[in-house]
């Protein structure tokens, strides 16, 4: 790790595929509401039709507000293998949810940063921002994703970059989570 555990508020989960990063922060969100905290931010899941992947989703954790973040029937958009990427509710919905959420929230939710998000100026432009915003922030990060703005992240003093394996992957939500209350501006919990 880089960084002093005292000194971070954005906290990076990065794993393999169907290592359980998404249950890992939706237990860790489940957790930091418990404690009475806002969350706001955006959340992104597949969508199945007749068990096959047809795109993904995404949500604002605040209003759950939902939208389309990449689909097959798409016409236009950046491609991705067979998704095409929808820029619209991806700035109107995943970008604006993450802005909402500094002023509006105790942590920012981040699921994911990954390739298909990162094709949206806006979106990229609302990680930015949470990550200077000094709000604490809970975010997914694609483990393989070369980005320069990832990059760029992952070496600021204030990140810490957690790698979900089979051994911690039980304990990680409740870590994270004190972690997280520890930053949270004005207000306390009962552990």
């Amino acid at each position: 790790m880089q960084s002093s555990k005292e000194s971070v508020r954005v906290w990076l989960v990065t794993g393999d595929p169907g290592i359980g990063k998404t249950t890992v922060l939706m237990k860790t969100m489940g957790i930091m509401r418990g404690y009475g905290y806002a969350l706001g931010g955006m959340l992104s899941k597949e969508v199945r039709i007749k068990g096959e992947r047809t795109g993904f989703e995404l949500t604002d954790v605040a209003s759950g507000r939902k939208g389309v973040l990449a689909s097959i029937k798409l016409n236009v958009g950046p491609r991705l293998g067979k998704y095409r990427v929808n820029l619209v509710d991806l700035a109107e919905i995943g970008a604006k949810s993450l802005l909402d959420a500094i002023d509006f929230c105790d942590v920012i939710i981040c699921d994911e940063i990954g390739p298909m998000e990162l094709f949206s100026p806006d979106f990229r432009h609302a990680v930015k921002t949470i990550v200077e915003s000094g709000k604490p922030v809970l975010g997914i990060v694609h483990k393989r994703l070369n980005d320069p703005l990832i990059q760029e992240i992952k070496s600021k003093p204030f990140v810490e970059v957690i790698e979900v394996t089979f051994e911690n992957r039980e304990k990680l939500p409740t870590i994270l989570a004190e972690r997280i209350s520890s930053k949270v501006k004005g207000k306390d919990h009962e552990s």
